[in-house]
């Protein structure tokens, strides 16, 4: 049974509550307003306040989940567990974390994917998978405020949403094939960082516009 509300909750509020239920009935009941209706009434809330609370319905409805997922990650993890993994391990335990937190609406998941997919959506689960590598980074501890704070985001997002629909098809026993998958990717993304640094730290390896173009002019330089 979902945890009672105040009274008189505010629609900031009723959003928070309901978007985790409103996932359990939206793998029946799509992302409807039919889901936010059943949900509402498990916290005896007003249903018309209810849909007041995701006026842009459907994708409301999944962003507010989403939100949900991102903070239930993060409250999932102590200072000491965190301090005691790796930056790479961190980010692969939130990942594997998120997993489990909505294992349990794995279908709800398909047709929020499927309506995120729509060319309509694209920029709004652009935006999502952005917030979600960015609570996952945040959680590992990065502190990046330059380049490296979009690149890393970046990648991240691609990581997770690679992992995520590896995973809807995943029937292996306890996700070992979606482990390896991440695990894979990760490794991917691990070469790719000493290849950075490699560079880096090699003047005649950086890349240089103006070395560049001055080979154009001078190509037998």
């Amino acid at each position: 049974m979902a945890e009672a509300l105040r009274s008189d909750p505010t629609l900031d509020e009723i959003r928070s509550h309901l978007a985790p239920v409103i996932a359990g009935h939206a793998a029946f009941d799509g992302w409807t307003d039919e889901a936010v209706e059943r949900a509402a009434s498990e916290f005896d809330i007003d249903p018309g306040a209810a849909r007041l609370a995701f006026p842009g319905g459907a994708t409301d409805m999944i962003d507010s989940w989403f939100a949900h997922v991102d903070a239930r990650m993060a409250a999932s993890f102590t200072a000491e567990e965190l301090d005691a993994m790796p930056v790479h391990k961190r980010i692969r335990a939130a990942i594997l974390k998120r997993l489990d937190i909505v294992r349990p609406h794995k279908e709800a998941l398909r047709r929020a994917i499927a309506i995120l997919a729509m060319p309509q959506n694209v920029p709004l689960a652009g935006r999502l998978g952005w917030r979600s590598a960015d609570a996952m980074w945040r959680l590992a501890g990065d502190t990046a405020t330059d380049f490296n704070h979009y690149s890393k985001r970046t990648i991240l997002a691609g990581i997770y949403g690679s992992t995520i629909l590896a995973w809807m098809d995943d029937e292996s026993e306890e996700d070992a094939d979606t482990v390896a998958f991440l695990d894979r990717r990760l490794g991917n993304v691990a070469q790719f960082e000493k290849l950075k640094q490699k560079f880096r730290g090699d003047p005649d390896r950086r890349f240089s516009v103006s070395r560049f173009l001055g080979r154009l002019r001078y190509p037998g330089r």
